[in-house]
């Protein structure tokens, strides 16, 4: 688990394409040296010379050939993100002048960083815990204001914190119940059976409280990943479109446009939906690249946490209609009932057999669309949520937060039938691991390589 302190980590740090800035980072004990021999300050001073936490305007040069004008930020340990000299150059965004950045780096010495690999070493040399990392991916990938507060207080170390009290008081019964095991029999103390059993209920009571934010929480990270399904032109893109605020579909009035599978995401009210725009399923299509469209939204369907069935409101219900339904059952499914500004000749929509909500819209004319927003929050979110408050989100952390309630739950039962202090004992350490590896003080090396995988390498 320990660092080769002679290695120096680089990588490009900032998405590759055409922008304003692009970072080349370095992290390790050679990180100053690597630059001094690539970067050659404006100032009069060397790079060895200048000062930490400063931004320098300079030059990277290759030999005596000018590769880009840059900015130069140094961090030297301990008071960097990974706790190790920490170099920034702030080229411009093109791809070549990265790349050639970066080549020239490990060219002197430094080698390609792994995923994650700076957060990593952020991590093992004591700067952040385990659960504070992985809140830096989350942040990384938050997709709304809501998910992004949720990972911001888990950077600050809320879940740590909580986690640690909760510790605290386990390990406080453990040396009680210890110090029991270790007297004579002729020298052992009465137990209080009755007051461990309270201890154990003060430490489980917070744990639940936090597990009890678990499904709400993965929704604001991870979102809801919602098919809009239907026939052919019944306004599925135009739906798509209103939605997304923008043209991502092309709409005509000509049947099976959508022939391919469109995605976007968009934030409703903190919870970000993951919107599939599909084929139209019609029963019968002579059209080779239609078929294998109509395949594609059958799997998606499968895949998806909602369905927004649409159906033309200014229409009978036709056989699709039926033969879509049938594929609904069972799943979470609202019905959009488009083309509302037209006369409505829908019918019983009773007759579809589906246990739905049903929303009335006119995507052509913006009508209906905020109804249907919050029909769909209110579908996974129960209840006023206060979004200040903190929400796990990561299913590793509720593993283990329900297997330290089972065993605390497994000691709690000991106490009251009076089993030896050694199961009760067992058990509240079999807590108290689970509880370490949250934060990282019971790692191994496939728990770290899996969650730091999910980084992007310049992290």
């Amino acid at each position: 688990m320990k660092i080769n302190s002679d290695d120096t980590i680089a990588a490009i740090s900032t998405l590759i394409g055409e922008s304003g800035i692009g970072i080349v980072r370095l992290s390790g004990k050679n990180s100053i040296k690597i630059v001094s021999k690539i970067f050659r300050p404006n100032s009069q001073k060397t790079v060895n010379t200048l000062a930490t936490h400063t931004v320098n305007l300079g030059k990277i040069l290759d030999k005596k050939k000018f590769i880009d004008e840059v900015l130069l930020t140094v961090m030297k340990a301990p008071k960097s993100y990974t706790r190790e000299d920490v170099v920034e150059i702030s080229c411009h965004g093109g791809i070549a002048a990265l790349k050639k950045t970066l080549e020239l780096c490990l060219k002197h010495g430094a080698r390609i960083a792994e995923p994650g690999e700076f957060t990593k070493r952020a991590y093992l040399n004591g700067r952040i815990d385990l659960s504070q990392a992985e809140a830096v991916c989350d942040i990384i990938k938050a997709k709304t204001d809501v998910a992004l507060s949720c990972a911001v207080n888990q950077l600050h170390g809320t879940l740590t914190d909580i986690i640690n009290e909760q510790k605290s008081k386990i390990v406080d019964m453990l040396a009680t119940i210890e110090v029991s095991i270790d007297y004579s029999e002729d020298e052992i103390p009465q137990r209080d059976d009755t007051g461990t059993v309270k201890k154990i209920n003060d430490a489980e009571k917070p744990l639940k409280k936090i597990l009890s934010t678990f499904q709400t929480g993965r929704i604001f990270q991870e979102g809801v990943r919602t098919a809009i399904i239907g026939k052919p032109n019944v306004g599925k893109s135009s739906l798509l479109n209103v939605l997304a605020g923008q043209e991502k579909a092309i709409v005509t009035e000509v049947p099976g446009t959508t022939r391919d599978i469109i995605e976007e995401t968009i934030n409703v009210f903190g919870i970000p939906l993951i919107l599939t725009d599909t084929a139209g399923i019609r029963g019968h299509s002579q059209n080779i690249v239609e078929k294998k469209g109509i395949e594609k939204t059958k799997k998606i369907l499968n895949n998806a946490d909602l369905i927004l069935f649409v159906l033309d409101s200014s229409n009978k219900f036709s056989p699709e209609d039926f033969h879509i339904a049938e594929m609904l059952v069972s799943k979470k499914v609202i019905l959009v009932l488009n083309k509302s500004d037209l006369p409505s000749k829908i019918g019983n929509i009773l007759e579809l057999k589906l246990d739905a909500s049903v929303v009335k819209v006119s995507a052509i004319r913006n009508e209906g669309i905020e109804k249907l927003k919050r029909v769909i929050y209110n579908l996974f979110i129960k209840g006023n949520i206060n979004t200040s408050e903190f929400f796990i989100t990561n299913t590793r952390h509720k593993t283990l937060i329900e297997n330290a309630i089972n065993a605390l739950e497994k000691a709690k039962n000991s106490c009251i039938s009076g089993a030896s202090e050694e199961f009760i004992a067992l058990d509240l350490r079999a807590a108290l691991n689970c509880l370490g590896e949250i934060t990282g003080e019971v790692p191994t090396e496939e728990i770290l390589n899996r969650i730091f995988s999910n980084f992007c390498v310049g992290k």
